[in-house]
Protein backbone atom coordinates (compact mmCIF):
# COMPACT_ATOMS: atom_id res chain seq x y z
CA UNK A 1 0.00 0.00 0.00
CA UNK A 2 1.24 3.43 -0.54
CA UNK A 3 0.96 6.04 2.06
CA UNK A 4 1.54 10.04 1.49
CA UNK A 5 2.38 11.74 4.72
CA UNK A 6 2.80 15.50 4.59
CA UNK A 7 5.50 17.07 6.59
CA UNK A 8 4.49 20.66 6.92
CA UNK A 9 4.47 22.01 10.32
CA UNK A 10 4.83 18.56 12.16
CA UNK A 11 7.23 17.60 14.73
CA UNK A 12 9.87 16.05 13.23
CA UNK A 13 9.90 13.14 15.78
CA UNK A 14 6.36 12.82 15.77
CA UNK A 15 6.45 12.12 11.86
CA UNK A 16 9.56 9.55 12.06
CA UNK A 17 7.85 7.37 14.18
CA UNK A 18 4.22 7.51 12.03
CA UNK A 19 6.48 6.50 9.69
CA UNK A 20 8.10 3.50 11.44
CA UNK A 21 4.67 2.17 12.28
CA UNK A 22 3.73 2.22 8.90
CA UNK A 23 6.89 0.75 7.50
CA UNK A 24 6.73 -2.14 9.66
CA UNK A 25 2.87 -2.49 9.34
CA UNK A 26 2.08 -2.43 12.44
CA UNK A 27 -0.82 0.03 11.71
CA UNK A 28 -2.28 -3.44 9.89
CA UNK A 29 -4.67 -6.01 11.20
CA UNK A 30 -2.39 -8.55 9.53
CA UNK A 31 0.75 -7.65 11.32
CA UNK A 32 3.15 -10.17 11.96
CA UNK A 33 6.89 -9.79 12.79
CA UNK A 34 8.44 -11.92 10.79
CA UNK A 35 6.63 -10.99 7.66
CA UNK A 36 7.88 -7.43 5.41
CA UNK A 37 4.71 -5.42 4.80
CA UNK A 38 4.42 -4.06 1.11
CA UNK A 39 3.90 -0.84 2.73
CA UNK A 40 5.48 2.84 0.74
CA UNK A 41 5.92 5.85 2.50
CA UNK A 42 6.01 8.72 0.66
CA UNK A 43 6.63 11.94 2.51
CA UNK A 44 5.98 15.90 0.72
CA UNK A 45 7.10 19.46 1.69
CA UNK A 46 10.18 18.09 4.19
CA UNK A 47 11.37 21.25 4.32
CA UNK A 48 8.71 23.20 5.68
CA UNK A 49 8.62 20.32 9.24
CA UNK A 50 9.69 22.13 12.34
CA UNK A 51 12.32 21.04 15.63
CA UNK A 52 10.81 21.86 18.80
CA UNK A 53 13.09 23.42 21.55
CA UNK A 54 16.57 24.44 20.74
CA UNK A 55 17.72 21.13 18.99
CA UNK A 56 18.44 22.89 15.69
CA UNK A 57 21.37 24.95 17.17
CA UNK A 58 22.33 22.39 19.65
CA UNK A 59 22.12 18.64 18.25
CA UNK A 60 25.57 17.36 16.44
CA UNK A 61 26.12 14.40 14.32
CA UNK A 62 29.90 12.95 14.49
CA UNK A 63 31.24 10.56 11.94
CA UNK A 64 34.42 8.83 12.97
CA UNK A 65 36.37 8.00 9.69
CA UNK A 66 38.85 5.11 11.83
CA UNK A 67 41.57 7.35 11.26
CA UNK A 68 43.41 9.44 14.04
CA UNK A 69 41.90 12.58 14.18
CA UNK A 70 39.52 11.77 11.95
CA UNK A 71 36.03 12.73 13.65
CA UNK A 72 34.25 15.05 11.89
CA UNK A 73 31.32 16.56 13.38
CA UNK A 74 28.71 19.05 12.10
CA UNK A 75 25.56 20.67 13.72
CA UNK A 76 21.52 19.46 12.96
CA UNK A 77 21.11 23.02 10.97
CA UNK A 78 24.03 22.36 8.78
CA UNK A 79 22.66 18.98 7.85
CA UNK A 80 19.05 20.15 7.60
CA UNK A 81 19.69 22.79 4.91
CA UNK A 82 21.78 20.74 2.75
CA UNK A 83 19.58 17.32 2.73
CA UNK A 84 16.71 17.23 5.22
CA UNK A 85 16.06 13.74 3.68
CA UNK A 86 18.93 12.34 5.17
CA UNK A 87 18.03 13.67 8.22
CA UNK A 88 14.45 12.08 8.43
CA UNK A 89 15.54 8.96 6.28
CA UNK A 90 18.58 8.64 9.87
CA UNK A 91 15.60 9.14 12.46
CA UNK A 92 13.46 6.79 10.95
CA UNK A 93 16.14 4.13 10.31
CA UNK A 94 17.49 3.95 14.45
CA UNK A 95 13.55 3.31 14.89
CA UNK A 96 13.54 0.25 13.22
CA UNK A 97 14.55 -2.73 14.80
CA UNK A 98 18.20 -3.91 14.32
CA UNK A 99 17.91 -7.06 12.55
CA UNK A 100 18.48 -8.54 8.80
CA UNK A 101 15.01 -6.96 7.87
CA UNK A 102 15.86 -3.13 8.71
CA UNK A 103 18.06 -2.59 5.59
CA UNK A 104 15.11 -3.87 3.22
CA UNK A 105 12.33 -1.59 5.28
CA UNK A 106 13.82 1.63 4.57
CA UNK A 107 14.05 1.30 1.31
CA UNK A 108 10.67 1.81 1.61
CA UNK A 109 10.77 5.16 2.42
CA UNK A 110 10.64 7.96 -0.19
CA UNK A 111 10.69 11.69 -0.72
CA UNK A 112 8.97 14.16 -3.01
Amino acid sequence: MKYELDATNQSLGRLATKIATILRGKNLASYAPNVLPNNTVIIKQIKKAKFTGSKISQKKYHHYSGYHGGIKTRSLKELWETKPEHVLQGIVYRMLPTNRTRDKIIKNLRFE
